[in-house]
């Protein structure tokens, strides 16, 4: 990548080249804290910033009715991937504990299954409220200490990882 130009992935798919110049082509009007009016030569767009992502350097825009993830890498991003420093970090777990007193209401694992960060484990009902409990790394669900109608404390273990 030349030096001051930025790769830009769309949904994963597809990919361009931009030059910090190619910026001055467009004409962007801030409309209000989340959405912008992008001119560029005879065409208007109404832009909407769903969410933005720092750390993975990742914008999700909505234009009209579809939704697209924009991903930004420049070349320190590049030069990181191309030295192979660019290391995907986890966070093994080794116990899930009950975060309030309540009801399990269903167990969405059983054990021998292998979970990553947010997928549902089980479900649990606490002032009249159904919460789903999910993961807060990886790992494999090894001992399920509780079952649906099982009454649990708050910080009670409830599944052993391994």
């Amino acid at each position: 990548m030349e030096n001051g130009k930025f790769n830009i992935s769309v949904n994963g798919k597809f990919k361009y080249k931009l030059h910090p110049d190619d910026l001055n082509e467009l004409d962007l009007v801030k409309k209000s804290k989340s959405t912008y009016h992008l001119v560029r030569g005879k065409k208007s767009i109404a832009i909407e910033v769903v969410s933005i992502d720092r750390v993975n350097k990742e914008v999700s825009l909505k234009i009209g009715n579809d939704q697209f993830s924009v991903g930004i890498a420049d070349k320190y991003d590049l030069l990181v991937d191309k030295l192979g420093l660019n290391i995907e970090v986890t966070h093994k777990i080794n116990e899930i504990k009950a975060p309030m007193p309540g009801l399990v209401l269903n167990v969405e694992v059983k054990p021998g299954d292998e979970v990553v960060l947010g997928d549902a484990l089980l479900i649990m009902e606490a002032m009249k409220m159904e919460n789903v409990i999910k993961s807060a790394g990886e790992g494999r669900v090894k001992t399920i200490f509780v079952g649906k109608g099982k009454a649990v404390d708050k910080g009670e273990i409830l599944i052993e990882m391994e």
